[in-house]
């Protein structure tokens, strides 16, 4: 108990995933990781400030937080770092008009923005809309583009269901950056400003922070 005193002094926030650290996700919405509802309460209970910083591209936020409140998870909206409504936000500030490659879960997030003649691509978790001409129609886009630019929510490998690991976008986001020759922007983990981003809307530092990822240790952010 000493040595985690000492190591959480001057800390006054945790940042949390949520899939994989809160529920595993799967059929019906997934399961709560045992333990996980009343740790949470705990963290609510004290003084610290908690934030979810999440990649889920393949529900909304909203719908995302309404399934953990159900599992009986004290959240709300207003807490979640979600990359859906970052990557508008994005879209809107630098004019960019998407070809969107994503979940039908999440294409609500982007209906107050203009798809007419894309000058770029977005690309989500799209699950089984990962097909052939889905992705050759992507590569399309971009290859039309003098300057083409690939923004991806988040780039994970892969990610953990109760049925077993499934495969992330960062493996078809590497196919289109390989194919067309390009970087993708990257709006998630583990891009920096995404954190960052998070901090800010906690009003908090990173030295004063932890954070608990899938499959990592509390570590300072």
């Amino acid at each position: 108990m000493a040595a985690w005193s000492e190591r959480l002094a001057g800390v006054r926030g945790v940042l949390l995933d949520i899939s994989g650290v809160l529920h595993d996700s799967g059929e019906g919405g997934g399961v709560p990781i045992p333990g996980s509802v009343e740790a949470l309460a705990r963290l609510k209970r004290s003084q610290l400030k908690v934030r979810f910083c999440t990649n889920e591209s393949q529900k909304s936020r909203g719908d995302l937080v309404g399934l953990l409140r159900h599992m009986g998870f004290d959240i709300s909206e207003g807490e979640v770092t979600a990359p859906a409504p970052a990557t508008c936000l994005i879209l809107k500030e630098r004019g960019l008009r998407p070809h969107l490659l994503i979940h039908d879960g999440i294409r609500s997030e982007f209906a107050q923005i203009d798809t007419s003649n894309p000058n770029c691509v977005v690309i989500a978790d799209a699950g089984e809309s990962f097909s052939y001409q889905n992705m050759n129609k992507a590569f399309q886009v971009l290859m039309e583009l003098d300057n083409p630019v690939l923004i991806s929510l988040g780039k994970g490998r892969y990610y953990k269901e109760t049925s077993g690991l499934m495969l992330d976008v960062g493996a078809y986001t590497k196919a289109l950056e390989y194919a067309c020759g390009i970087k993708a922007e990257v709006v998630g983990k583990p891009a920096p400003g995404y954190f960052q981003s998070a901090l800010q809307e906690m009003g908090v530092e990173s030295h004063e922070t932890v954070r608990r990822c899938w499959q990592a240790k509390i570590e300072e952010t």
